[in-house]
């Protein structure tokens, strides 16, 4: 099954087999590149999409992990982590930062660890689901495995 993936969506793939989770990557026919159309391809709340949003932050990627459900408050989430600002990075810094494009990029399969931030709502759902490295794939997991895959730090993003 892994074959018939994209190129990114195999190296997510991979990442989730070296991390000992479980589910597999779906392949929708039609691309979910925001967490209502996602969830809707799903037939789930729109809660449970865990979206990549990637920001620059004192100059460097950093990845948010927050529910499809709201939006990240950059200003308060720049104060509790102590940085100068929170940024949102254009197409180019996060093709860049992660190797694939927004509305498809995957909690894992980057070129480097990027520095991550899990939005502990998510922690609400048993099961969440996150893109699979293309607009098209998506994948599930738990609110736990999410942490140890991104090596994450938990906390309030809204």
């Amino acid at each position: 099954m892994t074959a018939e993936l994209p190129a990114r969506s195999r190296i997510v793939a991979d990442r989730l087999t070296e991390a000992g989770i479980t589910g597999q990557i779906v392949m929708l026919p039609d691309a979910a590149a925001t967490a209502a159309a996602a969830a809707a391809a799903l037939e789930i709340e729109v809660g449970a999409i865990a979206n990549s949003l990637v920001f620059i932050s004192d100059g460097e990627p950093l990845l948010v992990m927050t529910s499809g459900a709201h939006r990240v408050d950059t200003v308060a989430l720049a104060k509790r982590l102590g940085r100068a600002s929170i940024d949102r990075a254009s197409a180019a810094q996060v093709r860049e930062a992660t190797g694939q494009a927004i509305g498809g990029v995957a909690p894992t399969g980057h070129p480097t660890q990027l520095t991550t931030i899990v939005d502990e709502d998510l922690a609400q759902h048993a099961e969440i689901w996150a893109a699979g490295g293309t607009p098209h794939t998506l994948f599930p997991l738990t609110f736990d495995e999410l942490v140890a895959l991104t090596a994450g730090t938990v906390a309030i993003v809204a």
